[in-house]
């Protein structure tokens, strides 16, 4: 099975700019979304985003594609530190439950496109599979330790990013 995992490089000059990223001055939330570039099976950089609240940076990932993002974040403290920890965030969505058709419409009935099943368009597994065959070898290559990972965009809000580094205190 593990032959059918591909893991992906990731481009220098990409990691060149994640080192630079880690050692920024700014004290602003900023975000380094990455993609896999299946032809050259390289992570590469796709968008930089400065000034970005987690909020913000949800509407600028994909709901059906993953992504990887490395996000400097502008953590207060309940005891009034502030502290700018660098987080590894993986989206991998799922995508939304479409309910069946309902039979109770007559002239949907004996449709050919009439739907008996949920289904879950989210990404395609073999990208999926790429997308967490690399995730570990970005991780590393980055030199996180806080990695989070989500499976709705619509979760990453700035009470899950709270909650998640509360652990880390």
């Amino acid at each position: 099975m593990s032959e059918s995992l591909v893991v992906c490089d990731v481009d220098e000059d990409l990691v060149k700019k994640l080192k630079q990223f880690r050692f920024r001055k700014e004290t602003n939330n900023a975000a380094i979304i990455m993609k896999i570039d299946k032809d050259k099976q390289l992570v590469v950089l796709e968008e930089e985003h400065e000034d970005i609240s987690p909020d913000d940076l949800k509407d600028e990932l994909p709901e059906r594609q993953p992504r990887f993002v490395v996000y400097s974040y502008k953590y207060q403290h309940d005891d009034g530190r502030v502290s700018y920890p660098l987080c590894f965030i993986f989206s991998s969505p799922v995508g939304k439950a479409i309910p069946p058709v309902s039979s109770h419409n007559e002239s949907q009935k004996h449709s050919s496109t009439r739907r008996c099943v949920w289904c879950f368009p989210g990404c395609r597994p073999e990208q999926q599979m790429m997308y967490a065959g690399s995730k570990n070898k970005l991780v590393q290559t980055v030199e996180l330790t806080k990695v989070f990972e989500i499976r709705n965009t619509e979760d990453l809000t700035e009470e899950w990013l709270r909650e998640k580094l509360g652990f880390f205190r």
